[in-house]
């Protein structure tokens, strides 16, 4: 577990939370390094047993430091951007161990990605594979690109982060993908036919959905080999879920051995795990800033902090829940407070009900929000986003420093 108690306090590994919030100030995020590695170290052995490899998912959390990091441990990459790529690039990665993914690739990303040696681009519609191939016939390049399949495959999740049904934006059916993979593979030149890929959604935890997307691309797969059409690769995609509250998520190991009962024999499985390596590695901290008990019934508590919706919009965008936890110890008497920040919309809140004993001046931690916390993070009420941290061990380091009014407002001219 990488936040303990020691003496009271709540520790990153073996720094006290309260000591980087001395130093850096908050509202601050922090990540563990260590639960990191381990998770991806778990992730590889488990799939030892076929041939794989593990692309992390940038959208997830694409902090340079953590980026350079995961190149270092040997991870691939999927991404959804241009933007993304420049990241990873800066950050040291190879570009041919980097799949592009995502509907809407424009004109300028793909031709940078091209000239990069971007290694797939995972394509989703027709016409994105059309503009692909005329861009890589005018570079004088191979394209190599992969197909998403839209299985229609429902999922337990958030509706606004379920991929895989046809009332998606996302990939294609079947049937189009056959004939797409066929007419790459025989009238499309400048392009290299690499395999089959699927996302079913994000917070995922079942294995069901994924024996099925599975299960369908294999044979989707069948059907291509004897039709004359290689294909050497099957992407699993990620979204594998976590527990925020009450989940119960599937484990690595239960992952593995549902792929080691799959014949994959002449293909290589490709998996994009987000935020089950750094979802649970990351915490917010907070500091109270006033407390609004109420003293007519039928009115709230509110504790109002430091941080906002821009930092965290999960709350607010999929009324998501984070466990909050006091950094220090203290005794008090505990109250029903909604943990809400000082944005002028009544949305703007953390989380709702919790039963903490709160002073103002307290230190909290927002738990959870190693993934799609930051990265989701805006400037919304001219706020500026806050540092992150990276502890390993008894080290930590600032791999973002906190934004000032001067970045903030340098790009805008009067």
């Amino acid at each position: 577990m990488p936040y303990l108690r020691k003496d009271g306090v709540l520790c990153a590994d073996d720094i006290p939370l309260n000591a980087i919030a001395e130093q850096v100030g908050t509202p601050c995020y922090v990540y563990s390094w260590s639960d990191v590695a381990a998770r991806y170290q778990e992730l590889e052995r488990v799939l030892r047993s076929v041939s794989s490899r593990i692309r992390y998912s940038v959208k997830a959390n694409s902090n340079l430091e953590i980026l350079r990091r995961m190149v270092e441990i040997g991870a691939g990459f999927d991404i959804v951007s241009g933007g993304e790529l420049e990241r990873l690039i800066r950050a040291g990665a190879d570009p041919s161990d980097v799949v592009f993914s995502g509907v809407g690739k424009s004109h300028q990303e793909i031709s940078f990605a091209l000239k990069s040696g971007i290694g797939c681009f995972n394509v989703e519609s027709v016409t994105e594979t059309r503009r692909i191939a005329e861009i890589a016939q005018r570079l004088e390049v191979t394209a190599p690109v992969a197909i998403r399949v839209n299985p229609d495959i429902d999922v337990d999740t958030h509706p606004y982060i379920a991929t895989g049904m046809r009332e998606n934006k996302f990939g294609m059916p079947e049937k189009d993908a056959f004939q797409l993979a066929v007419a790459i593979a025989q009238d499309m030149p400048s392009l290299a036919f690499m395999g089959l890929a699927c996302h079913i959604g994000s917070q995922v935890t079942e294995l069901g959905p994924y024996r099925d997307s599975l299960d369908a691309m294999l044979e989707l797969r069948s059907r291509l080999l004897q039709a004359g059409v290689t294909c050497a690769s099957i992407d699993i995609g990620g979204g594998f879920g976590i527990r925020y509250r009450d989940e119960e998520p599937f484990s690595f190991a239960e992952f593995g051995e549902l792929i080691s009962k799959r014949s994959l024999q002449g293909v290589e499985l490709d998996v994009e795990p987000g935020r089950s390596l750094v979802g649970s590695a990351g915490v917010l901290l907070t500091s109270v800033e006033y407390l609004k008990p109420a003293t007519v019934v039928g009115y709230l508590d509110f504790c109002i902090v430091d941080a906002a919706m821009n930092d965290l919009i999960r709350p607010a965008l999929y009324e998501a829940f984070h466990d909050v936890e006091k950094v220090m110890s203290t005794e008090g008497e505990a109250r029903d407070w909604h943990i809400v920040g000082p944005i002028c919309e009544t949305g703007d809140f953390l989380a709702s009900a919790r039963s903490l004993a709160l002073q103002e001046g307290d230190l909290l931690a927002i738990r959870d929000v190693g993934a799609y916390g930051f990265v989701m993070s805006s400037n919304y009420n001219t706020r500026l986003r806050p540092a992150e941290v990276i502890v390993e061990g008894d080290t930590w380091m600032v791999a973002r420093r906190r934004e000032s009014m001067t970045d903030l407002l340098n790009l805008e001219e009067v």
